[in-house]
């Protein structure tokens, strides 16, 4: 795992307490598109299961982790595909 999937893990465990979470790095996949860089780590999918998103619509959850990962943005990250359930979706969802 990278230096910034690494970020992106620690800092959403640490925002979301979440009872699952992924972080894949698709950075390869967007290779010669906006954003992208040699190294990669530009571009991820992240799928984060937590109690945190009770309430929440899906816009307000992806910007809770949106604001969760500013340093990240700021730094190069270009790109998420989110994916935010609550447990109670996650269940319904297997």
């Amino acid at each position: 795992m990278g230096n910034v999937a690494m970020a992106i893990d620690d800092k959403l465990k640490r925002q979301f307490q979440p009872v699952r979470l992924a972080v894949e790095d698709e950075s390869s996949q967007h290779h010669g598109h906006a954003g992208w860089r040699e190294g990669g780590e530009t571009h991820f999918r992240v799928e984060i299961v937590s109690p945190a998103f009770e309430g929440q619509s899906r816009v307000a959850r992806q910007r809770l982790v949106y604001a969760a990962l500013k340093d990240e943005f700021a730094a190069g990250l270009h790109a998420l595909a989110l994916t935010t359930l609550t447990p109670a979706e996650d269940a319904r969802r297997s």
